[in-house]
């Protein structure tokens, strides 16, 4: 009898530790889950690309400007609307990819064939509805940037965009904003449209 009863003690003092311990390492866990997503706010960043003064800013998630780099963008103003037309597209997109370029070839059309290491070291490819080859990478040409120069992507100087792939991570925001080229060449073009679908 004694032996039931030891045993009987024994598993109830089990589950009265499995019942004290359990909800605290529930705490623990959640603890631990909290501490990750205020990490992940504490280190959110995103990225204003600005056509008018062709900048790119990159800023926390207090909207603290952490740093700034010169760009260049498409070649013709408005927002991007088809394949070709060499213009930046405007809007909020997100990183969908980080690749090393720089073996990345490119042939501008420009008489001069193609040209190895065009897009610097690293492309963070932005999600663009309808175009896949959008992205912010470097430059053969580091002249070009402060000027319109591209065929729609947003172009950094080499060791520019290697410092910014060290602070940029998959699923990041990019706003890029047009200029008053842009929106009147937007404007126009909409107009255009119209006067051609009522005719």
């Amino acid at each position: 009898m004694k032996k039931r009863s030891s045993s009987t003690r024994n598993v109830l003092y089990a589950l009265l530790a499995f019942l004290v311990i359990v909800p605290y390492l529930g705490l623990f866990g959640v603890k631990m889950w909290y501490n990750h997503k205020i990490d992940k706010i504490a280190n959110a960043r995103f990225i204003i690309v600005d056509k008018e003064t062709l900048s790119l800013k990159l800023f926390d998630y207090s909207g603290n400007e952490i740093n700034t780099y010169g760009i260049s963008c498409g070649k013709n103003p408005g927002n991007k609307g088809r394949i070709g037309d060499l213009k930046t597209p405007e809007g909020i997109f997100h990183i969908t990819e980080i690749e090393e370029a720089s073996t990345w070839g490119h042939d501008f059309k420009d008489g001069k064939g193609k040209i190895e290491g065009a897009y610097g070291p690293w492309f963070l490819r932005l999600e663009v509805p309808g175009h896949k080859g959008i992205g912010i990478h470097g430059t053969h040409k580091p002249e070009s940037i402060g000027t319109r120069d591209t065929e729609g992507c947003i172009r950094l100087k080499n060791e520019d965009i290697a410092d910014l792939k060290t602070k940029v991570n998959i699923g990041m925001v990019v706003i890029v904003l047009p200029s008053m080229d842009d929106l009147t060449a937007t404007r126009i073009d909409s107009l255009l449209r119209t006067e051609k679908k009522s005719n």
